[in-house]
């Protein structure tokens, strides 16, 4: 218990430490050795529960739920107090209903429940501590660099750095007692606290779009957060528990669980930004890059599909199931879509990114060993490559001026360091044998087996998508433009650390995917399931982790070996002697021009978008619906 204290604490107090910093020069220290302590605790923790099966920790202290109500009727204060004054009333009534619902339940029902474990550790909530604590803490050293040429560069932007840090470290303190909590009451106060401080970090600018963008993700993940409260209040009251074990052991045994499950999944949706919630992640794009990598690819939106393979063994073919795949097989088909007409390279991810999510939901909801472990693996190699792409766009932006896919050109001359390290997480993302198309393999196997064959469409014509809109970005990077100055040099060493740290991860995860199944995946599930099923073959498995070798390993070793040719380039005219223009029809000179095709009259994204948030509120107003009508029914 100790080391989970000190594991949520020490980014607590780094968080302080950051906030009365005022040097660039200790910032820099504090930052780098609070991010070593954060990782190499995530590190000690997993290693330490790693062989002990599933761990339930009791907290014994009153004081301690005392002192977790008082913080969330502080922070509903707090809330309140910026929605008011920002006179967005409705975001504050939003955030002092749930809260007074909580305190009412705590105060009414909760002493005479009983908790058996407050806390519970097994090899999911391990995968999510890593996650958080590896990645998280990578990403804050990143932001070292990134945000003082953020603020050279954004001068009409107030220099808030000790704030942001400070915000971050919070960050982290609370998703590593949102993943440890079996209690939902805390978990329910660490879920609001993410919600929090992503409204801030939004909001950092200060300017409309940012404090719009800001209260938009607030009030859609207070949404989220009544649902959950609401939730807390049907479990404790008529099943007499909050514990997210207990709640699917009842489940399992035949009792009826469904609306709850449905309200927890509902939040787990406005979290994870599934449509129609998806705008408040988009908006998010224009806060600063450390931003977008750590509360909107790797560990935020995590939480929300976390909560939801967490549900999985009582989710499947009822109602609550229903609303997790129908919800996310929408989301994943109509985000991929919605992708294809993007050419700036933070919506292509931030796009990506919903689309992904909704294809865990989707893999959750079904509720099977076999989508469970493709859910599982999805969010491991998403959390890994999606940061390191967030990453590899926020240092192109800034020295090459812009985050338009199009502007990328000669971006292996430019910047052939980073645009390797971009490249790899490309391929990470949709291209064989790497994992994220591994694991849709799995998926296509899991959506068989189950029967759901509406969600095979949505799965097929999403993962076409998917490619069109990489391999377009792919293809961009990759072409030689000739006559571009090389402008990676003054890359800060803290950026290099996180892009160069997560492109090697990639290639761990990859590489490791077997054993990382074996041992930790499929353990999990085992004891969940209380059975096993084999999803892809090992033999398979071992073949694709060869195949990562063998593709990593060939550009090295030839890379000093060949022999090099220079030709001329063959343009679309007469070459005018620089590679980098030709002769026109009418002997004008022509610059050369790379240019992709986004079919914005097809998949333009206000279109799109639209009919995909039509069709999840149409799919949500039936489940529930149905889920209130059984419950009302004489």
């Amino acid at each position: 218990m100790p080391l989970l204290s000190f594991l949520i604490a020490f980014p607590l107090v780094a968080a302080v430490i950051l906030l009365l910093v005022r040097s660039d020069k200790q910032r820099l220290v504090i930052v780098k050795i609070a991010a070593a302590v954060v990782a190499a605790t995530a590190v000690i923790t997993a290693a330490v529960f790693f062989k002990s099966g599933t761990v339930n920790i009791k907290i014994n202290s009153e004081a301690f739920s005392r002192i977790v109500l008082i913080l969330e009727i502080v922070l509903c204060g707090v809330i309140a107090f910026l929605s008011f004054r920002a006179k967005r009333i409705l975001v504050g009534l939003l955030s002092i209903t749930e809260t007074a619902l909580i305190v009412w339940f705590e105060l009414a029902v909760g002493e005479s429940l009983t908790v058996q474990a407050d806390v519970v550790i097994d090899h999911l909530v391990i995968i999510m501590i890593l996650i958080v604590g590896i990645i998280g803490s990578t990403i804050t050293v990143y932001a070292l660099g990134y945000m003082k040429d953020f603020q050279e560069k954004e001068k009409d932007v107030a220099d808030r750095r000790p704030f942001f840090f400070f915000v971050m470290y919070l960050f982290l303190a609370a998703m590593f007692g949102l993943v440890l909590s079996n209690n939902l009451l805390n978990m329910y106060f660490c879920w609001e606290v993410t919600s929090f401080s992503s409204f801030l970090l939004i909001g950092y600018t200060g300017t409309k779009e940012a404090e719009h963008n800001s209260f938009r993700a607030l009030w859609m993940n207070l949404l989220g957060g009544l649902a959950f409260a609401v939730a807390i209040v049907m479990l404790g009251c008529y099943d007499g528990t909050v514990e997210i074990s207990r709640m699917i052991i009842l489940g399992t045994k035949g009792a009826d669980v469904v609306l709850p499950a449905a309200l927890l999944v509902f939040a787990g949706l406005t979290k994870a930004a599934q449509m129609p919630f998806s705008s408040w992640l988009v908006g998010a794009m224009v806060a600063p890059t450390p931003t977008s990598a750590l509360l909107h690819s790797s560990t935020m939106v995590k939480a929300g599909v976390f909560l939801i393979i967490r549900l999985g063994p009582v989710l499947g073919n009822n109602m609550a199931g229903i609303l997790a795949m129908f919800a996310g097989s929408f989301t994943f088909l109509f985000a991929s879509f919605a992708a294809i007409s993007q050419s700036n390279g933070k919506k292509v991810l931030a796009y990506s990114t919903i689309s992904n999510l909704g294809l865990i939901v989707c893999c959750a909801g079904i509720g099977t060993f076999e989508s469970e472990w493709t859910a599982i693996m999805l969010v491991i190699f998403h959390a890994v490559s999606k940061s390191l792409m967030f990453l590899t766009v926020g240092t192109a932006e800034h020295h090459v001026g812009s985050r338009n896919i199009e502007c990328f050109d000669g971006l292996f001359t430019k910047m052939p360091q980073l645009a390797t390290c971009m490249v790899l997480g490309i391929c990470a993302m949709f291209l064989a044998p790497f994992g994220m198309l591994i694991s849709k393999w799995a998926a296509i196997k899991a959506f068989v087996d189950s029967g759901h064959a509406l969600l095979l469409f949505a799965l097929v014509f999403g993962s076409a998508a998917t490619l069109f809109f990489w391999a377009k970005w792919l293809g961009k990077i990759t072409a030689i433009v000739p006559e571009q100055k090389n402008v990676e040099k003054t890359v800060h060493g803290e950026e290099w650390f996180a892009i160069k740290g997560l492109s090697i991860l990639t290639v761990i995860t990859c590489v490791f995917f077997p054993m990382i199944s074996s041992s930790v995946v499929v353990p999990y599930l085992k004891d969940i399931f209380h059975a096993a099923t084999e999803v892809i073959s090992e033999g398979n498995l071992i073949t694709m982790s060869l195949m990562v070798i063998i593709l990593v390993l060939l550009p090295v070793i030839s890379s000093g070996h060949n022999k090099k040719k220079h030709t001329s380039i063959n343009l679309s005219g007469v070459n005018a002697g620089s590679d980098v223009a030709f002769r026109g029809s009418i002997s004008d000179t022509v610059p050369l021009s790379l240019r992709n095709w986004y079919l914005e009259d097809l998949f333009g994204e206000k279109k799109v978008m639209s009919l995909g948030n039509v069709v999840n509120i149409v799919t949500i107003a039936v489940v529930f619906s149905l889920l209130f009508g059984g419950m009302f029914h004489v």
